[in-house]
């Protein structure tokens, strides 16, 4: 990521499908015209991605997307030194690059982050807007059309692995939750080919796994996964078969809850 041209290729170049909820895209429209630092708050599979790409190929912005871990450092970020035949030279990470030349940066489920990669973003979320590259001696002043996103889903995460109030009150929030039945049928029918009764029945079943949060399953049944398996039905798998693969068994390794789901999915197909 030497220069700004390279980011060309995290322009997104097609319009993704994105199904609006509520008012989503005019709150984050006018908190990008201020470049407010967004958090969206949501379960796993939501739409949290699709949402920043679709808002980033509306404003015609670059888009940086890492997936955080725990093994990530600041480095990874930020940059390092690396060295080739020529010798030593500088490559700025992900975080520096979008800042320097102007993109949106989003960091997806960024709480499975280590605390001391966390804290480096925030000199990029308040008033100072720039970036230190200690290593390098340089400080970067974020380019006016940089704006950094994060992800992650409050529900999931333990108190040992929770944003800290001083990364928190950095950002403006917006609220993402399964979309409600019609709506979401809408999506999978769209996503993944199937017919809008199907997808229908597939959407009833997620709410029915929904329900045993926290009675047996860690998570419910996503939309994500609800595409996976309107997807293997519209290749010709039956739905009994599709919904084990795509629902079932990876949600779940205890026979009675299998079980359970299996009923769900029986009463349905």
């Amino acid at each position: 990521m030497a220069s700004s041209g390279l980011l060309e290729q995290y322009l997104i170049k097609s319009e993704p499908y994105y199904r609006v909820v509520a008012d989503e895209i005019e709150l984050y429209d006018a908190a990008y015209s201020v470049r407010m630092p967004i958090m969206l708050k949501g379960p796993t599979g939501c739409g949290k991605t699709r949402f920043v790409e679709y808002m980033a190929w509306k404003l015609g912005k670059p888009l940086i997307t890492v997936a955080c871990n725990e093994d990530m450092t600041a480095s990874d970020l930020i940059g390092r030194y690396l060295l080739d035949a020529n010798g030593t030279h500088w490559q700025d990470g992900p975080l520096a690059a979008a800042a320097r030349y102007g993109a949106i940066c989003y960091l997806d489920e960024v709480v499975e982050a280590r605390q001391d990669t966390i804290v480096s973003i925030h000199t990029l979320t308040d008033a100072r807007r720039m970036l230190s590259l200690e290593k390098k001696g340089e400080v970067i002043e974020a380019h006016s059309d940089f704006q950094l996103v994060i992800s992650y889903n409050p529900g999931y995460q333990s108190l040992m692995k929770d944003l800290k109030q001083s990364t928190k009150q950095r950002f403006g929030a917006l609220d993402f939750d399964y979309p409600e039945h019609d709506i979401e049928a809408e999506i999978v029918a769209h996503e993944s080919g199937v017919s809008l009764d199907t997808a229908k029945n597939l959407v009833h079943i997620a709410e029915r796994a929904r329900n045993l949060k926290g009675h047996g399953l860690d998570e419910g049944l996503s939309t994500r996964m609800l595409i996976y398996a309107g997807s293997l039905i519209s290749k010709g798998v039956q739905p009994l078969a599709a919904c084990r693969v795509a629902l079932v068994r990876p949600i779940t390794d205890d026979a009675d809850m299998r079980d359970a789901l299996d009923s769900a999915v029986t009463t349905y197909f």
